[in-house]
């Protein structure tokens, strides 16, 4: 059992949700990310989504886009990825990583090399969005030899059928989008979320996180009381871009990160008895 494994039992047993943040490796450089989490560790992050920048992104908003834009123009690599990452791995040993990654660098590397290498740099997990299961099979193989997770998406699009099949495939857990279209913060949830998610859980005992527009505690305590995991990109994307400044974007992030890591920890029983 990897720790993404080990974190939704735990989670599961106590009755939270896990709290889980993307980042995009490089943006403003690598300094910067490892320094951010650092931070998201502290604060009681329970697994980062490191994001490797592509030219070309599958369904990142405007927010990531540049981000992921501004890492590649300062020159961010996979190796410099795979660098940072053993390096988090030395300094919270507990602290679930995986790989948000379109698949042409995984192609680049070899489908066995570049899940080998994600292994031994610590990374528990590779999420590949435009690599659907019914060609992930090589990668798949791959990843079980390594020890590592194989996540896929589903969408409110899915249908039952397609959803089945995503699940079966996917392990660690299963991300679900929230909503229609590209990343990027919202000021509230789409009202059929819960009834959707709960659809899912019907034909699923794994674990089911939510992202894409999760932006605010609120949001995060509501998505605690029906999914296993709170997914908040954008909005730590955004943070980080609006403060450069070292000491501004620590004392910024720590209580913006706290206040998200409590909402989603918040027993479920208690949500729901004392109100959301």
């Amino acid at each position: 059992m990897n720790r993404i494994d080990q974190l939704f039992v735990e989670k599961r047993a106590k009755d939270e949700a896990a709290m889980i943040f993307y980042v995009t490796a490089g943006y403003p450089d690598l300094a910067t990310t490892e320094q951010v989490i650092d931070i998201l560790a502290e604060e009681g992050a329970d697994l980062i989504e490191l994001g490797i920048p592509f030219s070309d992104p599958i369904a990142d908003g405007p927010t990531i886009q540049a981000a992921s834009h501004v890492a590649l123009e300062r020159g961010v690599t996979v190796t410099a990825i795979l660098e940072l990452a053993a390096r988090l791995r030395a300094r919270h040993p507990r602290l679930a990583l995986l790989f948000f990654t379109a698949y042409n660098p995984v192609f680049h590397r070899g489908d066995a090399t570049f899940a080998a290498e994600a292994a031994a740099a610590g990374v528990d997990g590779l999420l590949v969005p435009d690599l659907p299961p019914e060609e992930a099979g090589a990668l798949q193989q791959a990843a079980a030899k390594a020890g590592l997770c194989v996540v896929f998406l589903v969408a409110p699009t899915t249908t039952p059928a397609r959803a089945e099949k995503i699940a079966a495939a996917s392990t660690g857990f299963i991300y679900y989008i929230s909503l229609k279209g590209v990343t990027g913060a919202r000021a509230s949830l789409p009202p059929d979320l819960e009834e959707k998610v709960n659809a899912l859980r019907r034909i699923t005992a794994k674990p089911v996180a939510v992202g894409f527009g999760v932006a605010q505690p609120e949001q995060a305590r509501a998505i605690a009381r029906f999914a296993d995991g709170v997914i908040v990109g954008s909005a730590l994307i955004k943070l980080i871009g609006e403060n450069p400044d070292d000491a501004e974007r620590e004392s910024r992030l720590r209580p913006f990160v706290r206040a998200l890591v409590q909402a989603a920890a918040r027993p479920k029983a208690a949500q729901v008895d004392g109100g959301s």
